[in-house]
């Protein structure tokens, strides 16, 4: 069995630590494509559409490599995932950097880049983190969410100094570099799939465990699951997040530019969103594992529709920044939120799967608002279409959240599931 501690010290979250700095890197680079987004464009002779479709193309990649990678986890386990993810996200860049046309650049970047970065996701990383947890669960999923913030706001500006020093095509070997540095000494020295038998419950948690599991019937299985409300209503909840943080990491640095800021100015305003949010997902993490979750989850996302309205009107620096901080509060902890209540629904054996359909929700979401952020300032001439419709989508999302069950959804028989 697995050593559950190194003296007071449980190694879950050396993992949680690991698996927080991978998201860091992956989400960074997927959800903040935004400082190569003009450069690209103009290096390769691509029209805003055209490079939109491709990124927008990618993210579908991203979401559909998504269910993969956690069936390959459960097959394989999560250190061969990350490797493989790896090596494809270092083939893929050398790839990219080379490409010129649009079909070569579509393949490169837009298809295998995607799926490597899959692969080191946090779909791939919430199973072991959930095995891990069970009473902290909410808060060790929360730090992945303090890692794509992290991602947003150390990696939006330095991405940006580095295109501005270099070339886009330097930085993105340069981080693939750093990210092979990173992954390899974490899949092989600190990824453990097998956690102790009681995690990390408390002495009086594990003494009334084991009357508790005896009572418990049995959990639904992957058909059953797919088939009940909760499973789509997280997914349409993943929906509007991807549509909005890809939207956001992709289009806010044109958006803003187009609105009068310098490009240093606009990825300072992005980087405050995701710095903010980092101290915000400590805070809601703490207080994910207290109160229910499914009104902490409506919550972030009504906050954060009227964030996207708020971008569209700010003109000035101290409303851009003061509009990126109050929406940093809340900008992350969807993504934990969701895997965490789908674990207290339908049970740690099915988490990751169900995660990995669900999140093909959230990349969805990102391809169209890729695609839309675009087409609609190409053909309307303004960014109304896109960050108006991000903000629409977030309120109705709010109000699904709400009407998600609590724990112990698969405690009940299949046919009352069901009708829940």
């Amino acid at each position: 069995m697995t050593e559950r501690r190194t003296g007071s010290w449980y190694f879950g979250w050396n993992i949680v630590a690991a698996a927080t700095v991978l998201t860091l890197l992956t989400v960074g680079m997927r959800m903040g494509i935004g400082p190569f987004f003009l450069p690209m464009a103009e290096d390769l002779g691509f029209s805003r559409s055209l490079l939109a479709g491709i990124i927008a193309i990618g993210m579908l990649c991203y979401g559909l490599g998504m269910p993969l990678a956690a069936h390959l986890v459960g097959r394989y386990g999560t250190r061969f995932v990350l490797l493989l993810g790896t090596v494809i996200v270092v083939a893929s860049t050398i790839w990219t950097v080379t490409a010129r046309s649009p079909v070569t650049f579509l393949l490169a970047f837009g298809v295998l880049m995607s799926i490597g970065l899959a692969f080191t996701s946090p779909v791939a990383l919430t199973p072991v983190i959930s095995r891990w947890f069970l009473r902290k669960r909410g808060m060790a999923l929360f730090f992945l969410s303090t890692g794509s913030m992290a991602g947003i706001a150390v990696m939006t500006p330095v991405l940006t100094f580095a295109i501005e020093s270099v070339s886009w095509q330097t930085t993105l070997l340069g981080f693939a570099a750093v990210f092979t540095v990173f992954t390899v000494p974490i899949a092989l020295f600190v990824i453990r799939d097998t956690a102790p038998l009681h995690t990390d419950l408390l002495p009086e948690q594990i003494a009334a465990a084991p009357a508790h599991l005896k009572a418990a019937p049995e959990p639904l299985k992957f058909g059953e699951a797919v088939r009940t409300a909760p499973f789509w209503k997280v997914s349409l909840g993943l929906f509007a997040c991807g549509f909005s943080m890809n939207l956001l990491g992709t289009h806010g640095m044109p958006m803003l530019m187009d609105h009068g800021f310098d490009a240093m100015t606009s990825s300072y305003g992005i980087g405050v969103i995701g710095l903010v949010a980092i101290f915000g997902t400590l805070v809601l993490g703490r207080v994910s594992d207290s109160l229910p979750r499914r009104n902490l989850l409506a919550a972030i996302y009504l906050i954060r529709g009227l964030g996207f309205f708020a971008l569209l009107l700010v003109g000035t620096h101290w409303e851009l920044y003061a509009a990126a901080t109050v929406g940093g509060i809340v900008w992350a902890g969807s993504i934990a939120l969701s895997s965490a209540i789908l674990a207290d629904i339908y049970g740690v054996r099915l988490v990751g799967i169900l995660y990995g359909w669900a999140y093909l929700g959230h990349q969805i979401g990102a391809m169209i608002s890729s695609w839309l952020g675009g087409w609609g300032y190409e053909t309307f001439g303004t960014h109304w279409v896109s960050f108006g419709a991000a903000g629409v989508i977030l309120l109705i999302a709010a109000v699904i959240s709400l009407r998600l069950p609590l724990k112990g959804f698969t405690l009940m028989a299949p046919g009352l599931a069901a009708k829940r």
